[in-house]
């Protein structure tokens, strides 16, 4: 998958740093397909919230990322961040993203980091089907 990091603002702070290393790491993990990689990133309670319902803890969590690496893994695939925002144990990124299936003309995801792990994010996104 082609990826291209975009622009980045942040604020200042002691925790921002590990936040943001967090939120990188779970960027790279995603665009080489790395499941565990991305997985390594949550508390084992960790909360996510989607527009299809709530997953709570790693193993919910996994299935979501088994099917979202499936899509993204496709030859083709273009991933674009528009925006990395973070203060202290907060984090929010916007992005695009077209898939050989799918236009994403908008994706979100924001975050909630203490202690380096991801305990609590939100994802939500705006995709059509390709004709």
């Amino acid at each position: 998958m082609r990826m291209d990091t975009g622009v980045q603002r942040e604020s200042s702070g002691q925790k921002m740093k590990s936040t943001e290393a967090v939120v990188k790491n779970h960027l790279k993990c995603f665009g080489e397909g790395d499941l565990e990689g991305i997985l390594s990133d949550y508390a084992p309670a960790a909360v996510l919230f989607t527009t299809d319902g709530i997953l709570r803890g790693r193993e919910a969590i996994r299935e979501l990322f088994v099917a979202m690496l499936a899509e993204f893994g496709q030859p083709g695939t273009a991933f674009t961040l528009q925006e990395l925002l973070v203060d202290g144990d907060h984090a929010f990124i916007s992005w695009t993203a077209e898939t050989s299936d799918h236009l994403y003309e908008l994706g979100t995801d924001t975050f909630y980091v203490p202690d380096g792990k991801i305990a609590v994010q939100s994802f939500a996104s705006r995709k059509t089907e390709k004709a």
